[in-house]
């Protein structure tokens, strides 16, 4: 099986075609995503090509769970056809719906490309841990589910917890039945956030391109931050823009084609 590894900010990705799955989709993630007995990587995106020149890709998280969209997943998957085709633009459908990537600047085997990520839905929520402790924050829609909670602390800790620990517990929490990646967010200023991020069905990761467009919008809305934003992870950066409540959210950052290969299935 042939399969090409990118990551964007250090969040990385399997690509496939999804021709190879055969229906094993979540077996296969599982065993690819493995970090010592597979390949290594936060997710796989099959990806197809259909009859009209479509391209398509499916998500499936390190522990073969379905995604509806990583806007990660995406733009690597953009960077490996921007390798192919010398295309300034890009439509890929998603499960959270088509999504443009426009190739802004060429420096193989690195990428710079831009996503429309959809119209965010903002609105606050309150969950309770299982000691009791009340975790007000907010939800966001970006096409998959992120609860995002601001904090002050430089290490990220939430009411004297680790960001990791409490991600851990409301990434699985009943008030989701579908399960949420969960955002620790830091303003550093009125045009500059960071966040870390514990993301559903993999763990804490360097990066994501949802979880960036989530904290930068729930930023922009409820705390009056401007309308572009330099989100920072501790994979690197990437430039949020959403000029209006109304309007397309735009993501912004890097993607770079690691390796291409092959490996065997047995």
């Amino acid at each position: 099986m042939q399969f090409v590894k990118a990551h964007a900010c250090g969040n990385d990705f399997l690509i496939v075609n999804d021709i190879f799955a055969e229906g094993r989709h979540a077996e296969l993630a599982r065993r690819l995503c493995a970090r010592n007995t597979g390949i290594g990587a936060d997710g796989v995106e099959y990806l197809a090509l259909n009859d009209t020149g479509q391209y398509s890709i499916r998500l499936f998280n390190a522990d073969g769970s379905e995604a509806e969209i990583s806007g990660n997943g995406t733009r690597c998957v953009a960077a490996y056809l921007a390798q192919e085709d010398e295309v300034e633009s890009i439509s890929i459908r998603t499960h959270a719906g088509m999504r443009r990537c426009r190739i802004l600047q060429r420096e193989r085997p690195r990428y710079t490309i831009s996503t429309e990520m959809g119209v965010p839905r903002i609105t606050p929520q309150t969950v309770r841990l299982m000691d009791g402790t009340a975790v007000a924050g907010f939800h966001v829609s970006i096409g998959n589910p992120h609860f995002v909670i601001f904090v002050e602390d430089e290490s990220f800790a939430f009411l004297g917890r680790s960001w990791q620990r409490t991600g851990e517990e409301i990434a699985i929490h009943s008030a989701f039945p579908e399960g949420t990646n969960v955002e620790f967010v830091r303003i550093t200023g009125p045009d500059r956030i960071e966040f870390r991020i514990f993301e559903r069905g993999v763990g804490p990761t360097q990066s994501s391109g949802t979880g960036s467009s989530a904290v930068a919008a729930a930023s922009m809305q409820v705390r009056g931050l401007r309308r572009r934003l330099t989100v920072v992870a501790e994979g690197g950066s990437q430039i949020v823009e959403w000029p209006h409540e109304e309007s397309q959210l735009l993501l912004t950052g890097p993607a770079e084609i690691i390796a291409q290969g092959e490996c065997l299935l047995v």
